[in-house]
């Protein structure tokens, strides 16, 4: 099985020890991504609305350089800090994905990045 590597400058950096996004077996596999401006490198917003829009362009970036998009999500797990974020959570989905959705998993779990509310990682399929 073939593997490729995707990084773009487009999306968060991704330290040393993992890949933005590695494109396997017809699928692209997207690593936890947080709602950080690519370029400065700084959290954008403060609710939970904000902060999942932001992680989710930047894993739009992340498909596009890998050659799909997040029409072609198959998969999402997000993190988030607070349980009490999860309406607000689902209040944002809704706008990205209006009607057949990814299959999702969600859970409260610690995030270690000051001013970071949630972290999300998906899976999408190639174009046919």
């Amino acid at each position: 099985m073939n593997r490729t590597i995707i990084a773009t400058a487009n999306g968060p950096k991704a330290p040393a020890y993992y890949s933005q996004a590695v494109k396997a077996a017809g699928l692209v596999f997207v690593s936890g991504t947080p709602p950080v401006d690519p370029a400065t490198g700084a959290v954008v917003g403060t609710t939970i609305q904000e902060q999942v829009a932001q992680a989710l362009r930047n894993i739009a970036a992340i498909l596009e350089a890998a050659g799909t998009s997040l029409k072609n999500a198959v998969q999402a797990t997000v993190i988030m800090v607070h349980g009490e974020d999860f309406a607000g959570l689902n209040e944002e989905w809704v706008r990205w994905f209006p009607d057949q959705p990814p299959a999702r998993h969600a859970a409260k779990m610690p995030v270690n990045l000051p001013g970071v509310r949630v972290s999300i990682a998906m899976i999408a399929a190639m174009p046919a």
